[in-house]
């Protein structure tokens, strides 16, 4: 199993205090000081994990992190100091899987990456799993590939994540706490929101057709469930 992390920042700085902290956990840490370099590295070490900053020279996080995910499925914890509510959602949005803003708490940044790389090393293990099919849904998790009337549809690793999960647990509801803990991989850090934006994109995604006996349901004050009708 590789243990390579890639750390994009432009602050040296952060770069070694977080290599500090990586290091004493066993993790062999790389650096990528702008978007163009973090592009690069990403592609050629393929690493396990990927810790990167918003605010970067040539390609900011955003940029690249749109770009990582045009081949790679490497979990990417987005470290920035923008706060405000927009920027999570969109690093959420175009596929990172946590977000974490400074200054941040170097415990609660080493439990988020653990979680991170626990989910991920776990997902590896059982991707030997058989496919499932829901109607005109059609899964299959060792592809990575999602279809609605044979026709893929294009989510980022969390959101196919977040799907299999429900659909392997028909008609049972989930609180955001719960699906935090079952996909993200960690105990409830207090950001519900970022399950809703996920399940709000995957519906926004699959509504490429109307669902034949499946659907994202919301539980008014509970949370939600894959709900699959009866034949």
């Amino acid at each position: 199993m590789k243990n390579i992390v890639l750390i994009v920042d432009d602050d040296p700085n952060i770069r070694e205090l977080l290599e500090l902290y990586l290091e004493k956990e066993g993790y062999d840490c790389h650096h990528a000081a702008d978007g163009d370099e973090a592009i690069a590295k990403a592609k050629l070490l393929q690493p396990a994990l990927i810790l990167l900053d918003i605010m970067l020279p040539k390609k900011d996080g955003w940029q690249v992190c749109r770009e990582i995910r045009k081949t790679l499925s490497t979990p990417i914890i987005m470290i920035t100091a923008k706060g405000e509510e927009p920027d999570k959602v969109t690093g959420l949005e175009i596929g990172a899987d946590d977000y974490v803003t400074k200054p941040f708490s170097t415990k609660e940044l080493m439990a988020r990456i653990k979680a991170v790389m626990r989910r991920s090393q776990k997902l590896e293990m059982t991707e030997q799993e058989e496919d499932m099919t829901f109607g005109n849904l059609y899964m299959n998790m060792t592809q990575r590939l999602i279809t609605i009337n044979s026709i893929a549809v294009n989510l980022t690793p969390k959101e196919t994540e977040l799907l299999w999960f429900l659909a392997k647990n028909v008609n049972h509801v989930y609180s955001r706490e719960q699906l935090l803990e079952n996909v993200w991989g960690y105990e409830y850090f207090g950001d519900a929101r970022t399950v809703d934006v996920h399940v709000k994109r995957l519906r926004e995604k699959l509504n490429i057709a109307e669902p034949e006996g499946w659907l994202i349901k919301t539980v008014w004050g509970v949370g939600y469930k894959f709900e699959v009708s009866e034949a």
